[in-house]
């Protein structure tokens, strides 16, 4: 081999040893949306309505969680490819594609459910906190000035590694599964669809959908996207983190669901609550186990009112040409940031109000999200679909046909839920 081969070999291999480096490092600068927006769909109200499936049907609705899984990487990553095409939130492009009726319409609906489920996030701080004693009034309002102080006084960069930190601490549930020790073949059998007429099942079936793919969660990770300024040459990194999101919040689903089937179910012990749950595990699974359940309840609802208020301020602000951004100040964006406090301060203040039924508003705010969220995959299948808004970059054939399955499914779900009770 000659001086000039080695030297030549020497150079390819420092090339591409640069382009390694330079991948990586894009792919860790894109981190984020993917990750978060699915991860903060298991909020309180998921831990909630998991727990309650797991306590009542066992593993019968397992299934349901399957099928959920890729509908829910399929529609966070249209979110996000819009976002990296158009530049643009999800309400700014309704406004521009459909009527400004309309955008009020989905924005007054969005605002109903946010607000009860952000509400629902407090509620899960002061169960968490109950578990250790400590009054709820005394916990939730100093964790609602913490959450605005790094929402609104922290740079970008900060706010999302912390939201990336929170969403790591979803391995208690995994943890918690294990000390269950769940019956593996029971959980086979629960992947066969089974389906219940009476209006129990079907109304924990809509909140299981609601709370696992939100509407909420579409406008997000769409803002998210854009607020990064994710173009469409790094897409194809944050494509593989919105796949890699679904897979990991739905496995967390899972494990919640487990750990109450092992345990409430065998038992007979049915919840409403996830703090019923993470006491009742206590006696079954060990007080190890509870505590984790506990500190996973804890986490979510940090994550979730932590993300629900961004995701309201920027859907609202975007729907109707207000700024926002979190690189703005309170002076460049001051409806942006009133959204901001009024989301995170007085859903707070309502969940310490006492004698306030939190179950009842869990579920009606994930029946709200399973009833808005075809009306809004709608809106997003139009724009999608539209070479004059995505160019090149619409929907493939095989995309559409599982979205809009799964919307008219859902459509279908939600009326049979209107109507079976008068029935």
């Amino acid at each position: 081999m000659t001086s000039r081969t080695r030297q030549d070999g020497a150079s390819g291999r420092r090339a591409l040893g640069r382009v390694g480096r330079s991948r990586l490092l894009v792919a860790l600068a894109v981190i984020g949306p993917g990750i978060i927006a699915a991860n903060a769909d298991n909020d309180a109200g998921g831990v909630t309505t998991w727990s309650v499936v797991g306590s009542r049907y066992g593993f019968s609705m397992l299934w349901l969680l399957v099928v959920i899984t890729p509908i829910l990487a399929l529609t966070q990553e249209m979110g996000a490819r819009m976002g990296a095409v158009t530049g643009k939130g999800l309400a700014a492009l309704i406004r521009e594609r459909f009527s400004l009726r309309l955008t009020a319409f989905a924005m007054l609906a969005l605002l109903v459910a946010n607000f009860a489920t952000t509400v629902s996030e407090y509620a899960g701080m002061a169960a968490a906190f109950g578990l250790a004693g400590i009054p709820g009034w005394a916990a939730v309002p100093p964790l609602a000035a913490g959450l605005w102080l790094l929402i609104t006084r922290g740079d970008y960069r900060r706010v999302e590694r912390v939201f990336l930190a929170l969403s790591a601490i979803y391995v208690t549930y995994f943890v918690a599964v294990l000390l269950a020790d769940p019956d593996w073949h029971a959980a086979a059998r629960g992947l066969v669809p089974s389906l219940q007429r009476d209006s129990a099942w079907l109304m924990t079936a809509v909140a299981a959908v609601g709370t696992t793919i939100t509407p909420w969660g579409q406008f997000f990770i769409q803002a998210y996207v854009v607020d990064k300024r994710i173009s469409i040459r790094e897409y194809g990194y944050t494509k593989a983190e919105v796949y890699t999101g679904a897979v990991i919040t739905d496995l967390v689903s899972f494990f919640i669901l487990a750990a109450c089937a092992a345990t409430l179910f065998r038992e007979g012990v049915a919840v409403e609550t996830a703090e019923d749950a993470a006491r009742a595990l206590g006696p079954l699974a060990g007080e190890f186990a509870s505590a984790l359940f506990g500190i996973g309840l804890l986490n979510v609802s940090l994550l979730g009112a932590g993300v629900l208020p961004l995701a309201t301020a920027y859907a609202v602000c975007e729907a109707f040409g207000f700024e926002s951004s979190l690189d703005k100040d309170f002076h460049e964006a001051p409806v942006f940031y009133g959204l901001l406090t009024f989301f995170v301060f007085v859903p707070a203040l309502v969940a310490v109000i006492p004698g306030i039924p939190l179950v009842g508003l869990i579920l009606l705010a994930q029946n709200i999200n399973g009833v808005l969220l075809p009306v809004i995959l709608i809106y997003v299948l139009r724009i999608v679909n539209d070479p004059a808004v995505m160019g090149e970059h619409v929907n493939g054939r095989v995309y559409n046909v599982l979205a809009w399955a799964f919307s008219v499914a859902l459509i279908g779900l939600s009326l049979t839920l209107v109507v079976s009770p008068l029935l």
